[in-house]
């Protein structure tokens, strides 16, 4: 765990990070849910784009995925991922979504910083990830984070419509 993640579930104190299980199902679709409702046209894609959320511990084994939950009393109400790396030294940060209850006070910060702690503990050197264009508060985040912008979209093609813009933020090497 990172000390910034440490502080940051210090304002929570029943709150617990662990990796994610496949019993944490019903809960990690209800963050994710929540999330994507906040956003007009923008709905959970089951069993299509978020088809990983169901079984979410077996399905991030199968893609090489590490999945983290935050949960506060046996409730999720934060995730992130980060996939394997790959030959060019990438991993992409995936599924950041922290509940609105325990949102501004570090905890999304955190988990970016637990997966680029991920990253550099298998050698990485750039970390990736693609977020829809709607979510302007992501955004911010991750260039107040030091993420930038690649100029890159891509289409997913979904019930909600979805356009994503690729940011990366290149690592220090030790």
């Amino acid at each position: 765990m990172t000390p910034s993640l440490e502080r940051a579930l210090s304002n929570f104190p029943t709150a617990e990070l662990r990796e994610v299980r496949d019993e944490d199902e019903k809960g990690l679709i209800g963050l994710v849910e929540a999330a994507y409702a906040e956003y007009p046209g923008c709905v959970l894609d089951l069993p299509g784009i978020d088809a990983d959320l169901v079984s979410p511990a077996t399905s991030a084994a199968r893609a090489g995925t590490v999945l983290w939950v935050v949960a506060d009393d046996g409730r999720v109400v934060g995730s992130v991922g980060v996939g394997a790396r790959s030959d060019d030294g990438q991993v992409e940060l995936k599924r950041l979504y922290v509940a609105a209850s325990h949102r501004r006070r570090g905890l999304a910060a955190g988990l970016v910083e637990l997966v680029e702690q991920h990253a550099h503990a298998v050698e990485a050197t750039t970390v990736d990830l693609w977020s829809d264009t709607r979510f302007a508060d992501a955004h911010r985040l991750y260039e107040r984070l030091g993420y930038r912008p690649t100029g890159r979209t891509r289409e997913l093609h979904d019930p909600s419509n979805t356009t994503e813009y690729q940011f990366q933020r290149r690592l220090a090497t030790a």
